[in-house]
């Protein structure tokens, strides 16, 4: 019996100096505790801007919230997560076809004076969305002044009347002026008589690029690779509708409303509208 208590009384001061000289885990101090609730934030952000946002655009959203973080600590914390912004990748194959004999309207953008206030220059352009089902073309309109997509439409076919849709839906909810100026390429979509028409009866004056000038429309070019990078390139759309349906999603609940746009302090199209009109 006296043994067995020598034994385990033994056992338990092994046990005692074990746990009296154990390394301790060290206690995250206040800049630990800081990054960890930050980093948290960030993924938050991350994840609501669909994957999208870089360091630049989470430091915006983050001072918008009155929080003032550097731009090398948020991209820090950013790779310590694992997070990026969207990547620099293909640019997009023409849709133009400026072989035709419709009038051509002489490039008036290039001598235009900057749009101070909504709905002075309307940009236009055409794109295609790659589908399993085939190609689904889209055609849309922004407003120079604050980058907002004012009107679009989609079709299987790249056509005037794909043009009119999204013409007739920037006209039903923006009223523009008359003399509002409409850019666009030469194509025949826009050349059409249909569309000189339409835009005659909008009393909207038609401008058009160069022959092959992709620099001559260079806002909405930026859109498209936008578009095509931050949501086309990362779908495999099985049908038409299902790109229908996110695109639709893309344009009227992300990009006109949410997404930061670097271009206009930070804010989205429609944000910037608001507070500068």
């Amino acid at each position: 019996m006296h043994h067995t208590k020598a034994k385990y009384g033994a056992i338990a001061n092994r046990e005692w100096y074990y746990y009296a000289w154990e390394p301790r885990q060290a206690v995250p101090g206040p800049r630990a505790r800081e990054d960890a609730a930050l980093a948290t934030e960030v993924v938050a952000i991350h994840l609501k801007s669909r994957l999208t946002y870089g360091s630049p655009r989470i430091v915006a959203t983050l001072r918008a919230r009155g929080r003032r973080h550097g731009r090398h600590r948020i991209a820090r914390l950013m790779k310590l997560k694992g997070l990026c912004g969207r990547q620099k990748g293909r640019y997009r194959v023409r849709t133009t076809d400026s072989h035709h004999d419709h009038p051509i309207a002489p490039n008036r953008l290039a001598e235009a004076p900057k749009a101070t206030a909504p709905n002075q220059i309307w940009v236009a352009d055409i794109t295609y969305i790659p589908t399993r089902a085939g190609w689904l073309y889209l055609a849309a309109i922004l407003d120079l002044y604050s980058r907002k997509i004012v009107g679009w439409a989609m079709s299987e076919s790249i056509d005037a009347a794909l043009v009119l849709q999204a013409l007739a839906l920037a006209v039903l909810h923006r009223d523009p002026p008359a003399r509002l100026l409409f850019h666009s390429d030469r194509g025949v979509p826009y050349a059409a008589g249909d569309c000189r028409a339409a835009l005659a009866q909008a009393h909207l004056v038609p401008s058009m690029s160069r022959r092959g000038n992709c620099y001559d429309n260079a806002t909405m070019e930026s859109f498209w690779s936008t578009l095509k990078l931050e949501l086309i390139y990362r779908r495999d759309f099985a049908s038409h509708h299902q790109a229908r349906v996110a695109i639709f999603d893309y344009i009227e609940a992300f990009y006109n409303r949410e997404r930061l746009h670097s271009a206009l302090n930070f804010l989205s199209p429609t944000a910037f509208e608001l507070i500068n009109n």
